[in-house]
């Protein structure tokens, strides 16, 4: 038990010493103005979004940008009349398409984001996010001059997300420390590390690049899109991924069933379908997470001491992330149950494939046998 009370430690230590950093709360993209103002296509692909439709694309349509820009929503299929609430709008710089059936080998989304792409013309720079975003009028200019800085072919934030029900303010900050665990930021904006993600609520991508890898039809059946896309185009490109200071989600997760829904989407997926990658993840997580505060409460001796401090080296790689939600420190002990609720969420995702039923997200299945 000692001996793997230490492992424990030991992999916490190598974790916060040569793991990317991802346990920082940056970097974040701060308002700034480009030199240049190329134009820019803004590609918002849309299913069942007549919450938040109307209030994305008036903050879309509000940018300060001084080029040219134009946004193009893509229906996809909704049945709550989100294209006729965006087509009241009625803004010249806004064109509203409806989607035609996604022809066999494509994910649904992406399937939109290709028409929206396909009718943008030849904007050198093309900016795709959700409908569920709401930007500040800063943000596209704040876009271009990072991708103007140093010349990226990617730009990618991960917005900031809704935190305001017991279930989001639980749960939703480990969300993004997860991602950042998995994706550590540092490795992903260095062009000598083959680490590559993207955030799909908000990535400007240049045409050059979206040409050179053969438009959204290179990912086009990636479940995972945002980082399918980004690994697609840092072979051969520079990409860039931080946090938003100027664009929110304001999409709810009201209960703690919708977050497990969220997560269960994409999870095996993420696993790549295997069930050898599943078992060591979940063996991983074991140690990882519930070690530690496991020999802590229950062991003695140096096995306590040992749990106690791979815990608190846990939560100390939390705080950052929980600074930036505003949320207590406490959380930082809770850390393990929200592991373990994000670990069963995995394994409710493999339950889900193996059985045929995939995910359902949208009135879509997801990443079911049968898909």
């Amino acid at each position: 038990m000692t001996s793997l009370a230490a492992f424990s430690v030991v992999i916490w230590i190598f974790l916060l010493t040569a793991h990317g950093r991802f346990w920082q709360a940056g970097p974040v993209l701060l308002p700034a103005m480009p030199a240049n103002t190329p134009d820019v296509a803004v590609v918002v692909p849309a299913r069942d979004e007549a919450e938040s439709i109307a209030q994305s694309l008036g903050s879309l349509l509000a940018q300060d940008y001084a080029g040219n820009f134009r946004v193009i929503l893509v229906d996809d299929g909704s049945r709550d009349g989100t294209g006729a609430i965006a087509r009241g709008l009625e803004n010249p710089r806004l064109t509203v398409l409806t989607g035609s059936p996604r022809p066999a080998g494509w994910n649904g989304k992406l399937w939109a984001v290709a028409q929206g792409v396909a009718a943008s013309g030849g904007a050198p720079l093309v900016l795709l996010t959700d409908a569920d975003i709401v930007h500040d009028p800063r943000h596209l200019s704040t876009l271009v001059a990072q991708a103007e800085r140093a010349d990226l072919d990617m730009v990618s934030e991960m917005v900031a997300l809704r935190c305001e029900s017991w279930a989001e303010r639980a749960l939703v900050p480990a969300f993004v420390f997860f991602f950042q665990l998995l994706y550590p930021f540092a490795r992903v904006n260095d062009s000598l590390c083959a680490t590559a993600a993207a955030a799909g609520g908000t990535i400007l991508i240049h045409r050059r690049a979206l040409t050179r890898i053969g438009g959204i039809e290179a990912v086009r059946g990636a479940l995972i899109d945002d980082v399918a896309l980004a690994r697609a185009v840092k072979t051969g490109g520079k990409i860039w991924l931080g946090h938003s200071a100027l664009a929110r989600s304001v999409r709810p997760y009201p209960a703690v069933v919708d977050i497990w829904r969220m997560i269960s989407r994409n999870a095996y997926t993420q696993l790549r379908h295997s069930p050898v990658l599943l078992l060591v993840t979940v063996l991983g997580m074991a140690v990882v997470w519930l070690v530690p505060p496991i020999f802590t409460l229950f062991g003695d001796g140096l096995t306590r001491w040992l749990g106690l401090m791979a815990w608190v080296l846990a939560g100390a790689s939390y705080w950052p992330t929980l600074k930036r939600f505003e949320r207590s420190p406490i959380w930082t002990v809770l850390l393990p149950a929200i592991a373990a609720f994000y670990t069963a969420a995995t394994i409710g995702s493999a339950i889900d494939h193996i059985s045929g039923r995939g995910a359902i997200w949208k009135n879509r299945a997801y990443g079911g046998l049968g898909a």
